[in-house]
């Protein structure tokens, strides 16, 4: 469908309705036009996207598809009104409405996720927790890895950087990672920083074919990125793993958000943001 558009509208950033939209779109084989609207927090502002949303139906001839997530009244009047031609999905109607009857109360109608984001707890841990797997990432520092939620380990190009950062981001969690190298190997023990903290350790593996096209799109025709090295370090990842005891998963065919899932099933952090 290049030629059916869906909008995202929101008075903040807007990610709770792309997501929420694009998770809806994925059960569709088609492939629409994405056009977001963040920070749609006044009336005026409103009316100017359905006059876009109307002229695009307009020009494609078909309606377009509109997921908001609007805390104003006002504002979201706007949009969800016979005068707005697209197919408006709204997530305050279909979920926050029937809480407030469910629950008997009403709503903060609350603009984003941090209605104030210097005065929440909640962000500044996530912030410190970014910090955190940035200062730890690659092995880079072994300080204070104590206060890791978890240790990432695996080798180079595995996985564990995105991964990291996508936990502290989206979770709050303090996820360090550490890159099993050749001499690890061949000590054919974990490194010694990471023995005390066996217990936090997750380990990530990945197909050795699918590794050296990574690694050769960074270092082409290097040892680093030959089949056969790639081959050798996975294989002995996975057996020092397996020696340790340390649970791992492949990253060959997984998003980083299925790996991510399966690791806070498995390790079950006491603290966790949403």
């Amino acid at each position: 469908m290049p030629n059916r558009t869906v909008f995202y509208v929101s008075d903040g950033t807007g990610i709770t309705a792309e997501t929420f939209g694009n998770s809806i779109l994925a059960q569709f084989t088609a492939k629409p036009r994405h056009v977001r609207r963040p920070f749609i927090d006044t009336m005026e502002k409103a009316a100017h996207v359905v006059s876009e949303i109307n002229a695009t139906g307009e020009a494609e001839g078909k309606r377009p598809i509109v997921f908001i997530t609007l805390a104003n009244d006002d504002v979201r009047s706007i949009l969800t009104s016979d005068h707005c031609k697209g197919m408006v999905m709204d997530m305050f109607k279909a979920f926050v409405e029937p809480l407030e009857h469910e629950f008997g109360m009403k709503s903060n109608h609350r603009v984003g996720r941090f209605s104030d984001a210097a005065k929440s707890q909640e962000y500044n841990d996530r912030i410190e927790a970014i910090n955190f797997s940035l200062a730890h990432d690659d092995g880079q520092s072994a300080k204070n890895l104590q206060a890791a939620d978890v240790i990432l380990v695996g080798v180079s190009r595995s996985g564990k950087t995105p991964t990291s950062l996508y936990l502290a981001m989206q979770h709050g969690i303090k996820a360090a990672n550490y890159p099993l190298i050749p001499e690890d190997f061949e000590r054919d023990h974990l490194p010694s920083s990471l023995a005390p903290h066996k217990r936090k350790c997750f380990g990530l593996t990945i197909d050795p074919d699918r590794l050296s096209q990574i690694r050769n799109e960074r270092r082409p025709g290097s040892k680093y990125a030959a089949i056969e090295n790639c081959r050798y370090e996975v294989n002995a990842a996975e057996q020092m793993m397996k020696r340790s005891s340390i649970a791992w998963l492949s990253s060959t065919h997984k998003s980083i958000e299925e790996i991510a899932t399966t690791i806070l099933r498995d390790i079950r952090p006491d603290r966790l943001i949403y």
